[in-house]
C-alpha cells in the first residue's frame, strides 16, 4: 500500500472505503481481546468458508434449474497464478517458497470450494479448532508444541513452574480430548 492511500484512509477521504477497514480492523482487535487467536482466525475461516460453500451451492442449484453449463463460480479465481515471485522468494528461501505456494493453492482450493468435499472437511476441522482455542491460550500452544526443545527446557528444570504447567496442561489435554472423542461419535 503506498503513503497516498493510507493518507486517504487516515483522513476519512473515502468515508465507505474507511469505514470498512477501520471498521474491520476494530471488530479484528475486539475478537483478538475476547478470544485466542486460534478461535479469531478458525472463526474468520469458517466465516469466508460458510459464504463461498453456500455461494457454490447456490450457483449449482441455478445451473441446474436453468440448464445453464456456466461452470465453476470461481473458475476466473482458481485460475489466476497465486505463487509469489521467484526473485523475491530467493533471497529468503527456496523452502519456504514451495510451503508457501503449497498452501496458498491449498487455501485457494479450499476456500473456493474446487471440491466440495474437501471444503467440508476443512470446515470441520476448523469448528473443532474453535473449541481448541477456546481451551488454550496461545502460550500453553506454544509450550506443547515446544515442548521437547531447548528454549522452552529451561523453564520445565525449574520444580514450580515445571510443576504448576505440567498439571494445567494435563487437564487441558484430557479436555480435549474428551471432546473430541465425542465429537468423532456425533459424527
Amino acid at each position: 500500500m503506498d503513503a497516498e492511500r493510507v493518507v486517504e484512509l487516515v483522513y476519512w477521504r473515502d468515508v465507505k472505503t474507511t469505514g470498512v477497514v477501520f471498521g474491520a480492523a476494530l471488530l479484528l482487535l475486539l475478537s483478538l481481546s475476547v478470544c485466542s487467536i486460534v478461535s479469531v482466525c478458525s472463526y474468520i475461516g469458517l466465516a469466508l468458508l460458510s459464504v463461498t460453500i453456500c455461494f457454490r451451492i447456490y450457483k449449482g442449484i441455478l445451473q441446474a434449474i436453468q440448464k445453464s453449463d456456466e461452470g465453476h463460480p470461481f473458475k476466473l479465481y482458481l485460475d489466476q497464478e497465486v505463487a509469489l515471485s521467484a526473485d523475491l522468494a530467493h533471497k529468503y528461501s527456496d523452502v519456504i517458497l514451495e510451503k508457501l505456494n503449497w498452501t496458498i493453492e491449498e487455501l485457494r482450493r479450499l476456500f473456493l470450494v474446487e471440491d466440495l468435499v474437501d471444503s467440508i472437511k476443512f470446515a470441520i476441522l476448523m469448528w473443532i479448532l474453535t473449541y481448541i482455542g477456546a481451551l488454550f491460550n496461545g502460550l500453553t500452544l506454544l509450550i506443547l508444541g515446544e515442548r521437547r526443545r531447548p528454549l522452552v527446557g529451561v523453564l520445565w528444570r525449574r520444580p514450580l513452574v515445571g510443576v504448576l504447567l505440567q498439571t494445567s496442561t494435563g487437564r487441558t489435554s484430557k479436555r480435549i480430548r474428551t471432546l473430541i472423542s465425542t465429537s468423532c461419535q456425533k459424527i
